[in-house]
């Protein structure tokens, strides 16, 4: 009985540890984001919408996925509702002046990442965009580091 029990235990144990050394996903794509929601819808004016941030975070992106790079905070920088209405795709993309990274989780939970897609240091997605809910995520290359950007979001597809 005693062998049956330590047994157990040592099951048990080797769960718990198991578990503890499985890395999580960091990101939470239903987290508050850091700089608020945008609801647009096609023709949206001004094109491009800007919006100001702070890239960077302590979270490695290639949590979510191989193709995801650098550091981000673990809740969406923006969210972006999309009601899918117009034939045009959406352009998101970042300028800043330091090497930055993008993250796009789309409606059906599908990942897109970029590094360097736009002028050779700042990234750019572009979308076939569906109606929904988009929560976008702006990385650095230093776990920390935090940097100012501008994230771009343009149905304008020629660049």
């Amino acid at each position: 009985m005693k062998m049956q029990a330590l047994a157990g235990l040592a099951l048990a144990l080797g769960a718990v540890t198991a578990a503890a050394a499985t890395p999580a996903a960091a990101q939470n794509y239903n987290g508050t984001p850091n700089y608020g929601e945008i609801n647009l819808s096609a023709g949206f004016t001004p094109d491009p919408y800007l919006q100001v941030l702070r890239a960077g975070g302590g979270y490695a992106a290639s949590n979510l996925s191989s193709e995801c790079q650098g550091y981000v905070t673990e809740a969406p920088d923006v969210r972006l509702y999309w009601d899918g209405k117009g034939s045009l795709p959406i352009k998101i993309s970042v300028m800043a002046n330091a090497d930055t990274s993008l993250i796009v989780n789309g409606p059906g939970g599908e990942w897109y990442c970029d590094d360097d897609g736009g002028d050779g240091t700042n990234p750019l997605v572009l979308l076939n965009a569906v109606p929904g809910r988009y929560e976008i995520w702006i990385g650095t290359y230093e776990s920390g580091d935090s940097r100012p950007a501008v994230l771009s979001i343009s149905e304008v597809t020629n660049f």
